[in-house]
């Protein structure tokens, strides 16, 4: 038989994305959609589903979201631990917001600029750890999830095996990257306009993503490690390409790095490491769960690019989210994708 799911801020991007993805997923049911001021609305009006395009959207409180085997919290972010609060204790929830990403307190007030709701476990299976396994280790069985955030899973899986093998300079890390304005969110002004420019956003370490990225790397390395992070809205609906590049350290060879990323990788379902001269491509993802990552060394700097490309609203949510729920459940890490 299969679970019962609920998705809480399914008429957003992210949740229309994950009922996208449920309605090909042969173990899941989704039987409760939330939109509060779409109440009464059809969920076929904001996501491309058939089978439950007829299903309403109901109002986010406890008795709606009671007897679910599953739920997804697609909200805002500080939203969600309003409504983890009262959820069952036997449920397993996957939140898609920034709540419970962060361990430290003090990090997540600044951020956030709200009270610190505590730390779930960290939804990309593919992190390397400093004791030499991966986080999908510590998602089996864990029914508190905290899927990451896209830029901080792009810029991650980009420079996480050099950082493990103590190939780069730590303290002067650079990621640029191209967002697709899907990121902004649905309610989000330029997604409701024509959109014809480039822009930078949330520079000089403004960006919410940075204390995630930061927190990553430096569980792995144990040194304390310097992000220059420039997020730039371009006129494209989904998508990330993040440019990454840093200071190689003395005597590092080519072997040296490709090695670091085969020995990381090789074996990664969703993350496709490109042949020397290929780059990645937001189009070659679109609609997947995958990550593109090419590796070029520039010898005249000494500096490495790392460039990584995937779908925001896939690998960098909805689909990191089924990815992380298979593994917690015992499914097959791919089911559904």
């Amino acid at each position: 038989m299969p679970l019962k799911v609920a998705i809480v801020g399914a008429s957003g991007y992210a949740g229309a994305e994950l009922a996208r993805l449920i309605e090909n997923h042969k173990e899941l049911e989704l039987v409760t959609v939330t939109a509060n001021s779409q109440v009464g609305g059809r969920l076929g009006d904001f996501a491309d589903v058939r089978d439950y395009a007829d299903l309403q959207f109901v109002e986010t409180n406890k008795e709606s979201l009671g007897r679910h085997d599953i739920v997804f919290l697609a909200l805002p972010h500080t939203k969600s631990a309003a409504v983890a609060e009262y959820l069952s204790p036997d449920s397993v929830v996957l939140d898609c917001g920034a709540d419970f990403r962060l361990r430290s307190k003090f990090d997540f007030e600044k951020f956030y600029g709200a009270p610190h709701p505590g730390t779930w476990s960290y939804g990309l299976p593919e992190l390397l750890l400093k004791d030499g396994t991966k986080q999908r280790d510590k998602l089996s069985g864990s029914n508190r999830i905290a899927v990451p955030g896209c830029n901080a899973t792009a810029v991650t899986l980009a420079f996480a095996p050099l950082i493990e093998k103590g190939l780069i300079e730590v303290d002067d890390l650079v990621s640029t990257l191209s967002v697709g304005t899907s990121g902004a969110g649905r309610a989000a002004e330029v997604n409701n306009s024509v959109f014809a420019s480039a822009y930078p956003y949330q520079v000089a370490g403004a960006h919410r993503h940075i204390p995630e990225i930061l927190q990553n790397f430096e569980s792995l390395t144990g040194d304390h490690v310097r992000l220059t992070f420039t997020p730039v809205l371009v006129p494209m609906f989904r998508g990330i390409i993040a440019v990454n590049t840093a200071k190689l350290k003395e005597s590092v060879t080519g072997s040296d790095i490709w090695n670091a990323f085969q020995e990381a990788y090789e074996t990664e379902g969703f993350i496709q490491l490109l042949d020397d001269g290929v780059l990645p491509d937001s189009k070659n993802v679109e609609f997947t769960n995958n990550c593109q990552i090419s590796v070029s060394l520039d010898q005249s700097s000494s500096r490495i690019t790392v460039v990584s490309a995937l779908d925001n609203l896939v690998k960098g949510t909805a689909g990191a989210a089924i990815q992380s729920m298979n593994l917690a459940l015992g499914f097959a890490e791919d089911l559904g994708l």
